[in-house]
């Protein structure tokens, strides 16, 4: 007989499984957000699976993603100074170019021609959108994510304040599109809400999953709006979406996206955008409303166990109809891997 300690479907996964090193390989080859844009005006730092990097703005307004160690002596770039296209160590102010990462000033050289040939640092792909600087860190396996739904709104967007979340990037996900956890979790921010969840009318295409829903909060800021299509939208491995489509006051948006400090441990960047033409909440409000349901979540997920989608299959798990998006984004995440493995381009 087995102890009820040891038995098979409650013994810890292997450290490390060839499905999960698998998806940790692919997600190197991915876009993600490593700081909000309003903040890079000076250094910020950043971990993107392991590693340390510094975001910050040039002079000429071009926002960079680098290493964050000084070759020198270690010092840390974020707690460095920008000047103009160049980054300077604060420990001993050596400066490394933004655009090729070498260093181009050794203050305590009087001869600077003399500066070590092979001092540089590493200089990552950035590009700002949705009000966030994004990087990859190895040759990108997919082009950076698009909504075609957004095409030709008019938006305007603003930047929540990061969450820590000590869960992997695919539970992140699932528990932001997830709707049968609503009358447990958010009770205080939506309402009563029915245990009961109708049949889901999920769609997917790839990597993209698609899924609509009426909004049916019924208190709080959530009912005062009008009627409400919620259209839900996830991208693997790592964006998630909801548009809310007003019949009288036009569109607004909520937008995840958690970026991988570690396999099981991430920073959510998000926001929230209104049409310009908008009539319901301000921007400000809706950030606000869409924060507290943020902050329901991140204790209860950040509980869970796994803390990252056991790929591997180490776990029990058991699936009922409520859980067809969260099994539809399963399989795009998982065609992700395989194709991030299949192109030849990791490094």
């Amino acid at each position: 007989m087995f102890d009820a300690l040891t038995r098979p479907s409650d013994r810890l996964p292997p450290l490390k499984g060839p499905k999960r090193e698998a998806a940790e390989r692919a997600m190197r080859r991915q876009w993600w957000p490593v700081a909000r844009s309003v903040d890079i005006g000076k250094p910020q730092g950043a971990v993107l699976l392991g590693e340390r990097l510094v975001v910050y703005r040039t002079a000429s307004g071009k926002a960079v993603v680098q290493a964050r160690r000084c070759p020198h002596r270690g010092g840390d770039f974020a707690l460095g100074q920008i000047h103009g296209e160049a980054i300077a160590c604060p420990y001993h102010g050596w400066q490394f170019s933004s655009a090729d990462g070498k260093c181009t000033h050794v203050p305590s050289l009087a001869d600077q021609s003399k500066i070590p040939p092979k001092a540089a640092i590493a200089v990552y792909p950035a590009l700002e959108k949705w009000g966030h600087v994004w990087t990859v860190l190895e040759t990108p396996a997919r082009d950076m994510y698009e909504i075609d739904l957004w095409t030709g709104l008019d938006l305007e967007w603003l930047a929540g304040s990061p969450l820590d979340s000590t869960t992997g990037v695919a539970v992140a996900i699932e528990n932001f599109r997830d709707v049968a956890h609503f009358p447990f979790v958010h009770a205080v921010s939506m309402g009563p809400t029915p245990h009961v969840v109708d049949p889901l009318k999920v769609r997917r295409e790839g990597l993209n999953i698609w899924m609509e829903r009426l909004l049916t909060a019924s208190s709080g800021d959530w009912a005062n709006d009008g009627d409400c299509t919620m259209i839900y939208q996830c991208t693997a491995p790592g964006l998630a979406t909801i548009t809310y489509d007003y019949e009288k006051l036009g569109k607004r948006i909520v937008a995840g996206f958690p970026s991988p400090m570690a396999y099981d441990h991430v920073m959510i960047f998000w926001g929230v955008a209104n049409e310009k033409s908008y009539k319901g909440l301000s921007l400000e409000e809706c950030l606000r409303i869409e924060e507290m349901v943020y902050r329901e979540d991140l204790p209860i997920a950040g509980a869970l166990e796994p803390r990252e989608v056991d790929w591997d299959q180490s776990y029990v798990e058991h699936s009922v109809p409520a859980d067809l998006f969260t099994l539809n984004y399963r399989r795009a995440f998982t065609e992700f891997v395989a194709g991030a493995a299949a192109d030849g381009g990791a490094r």
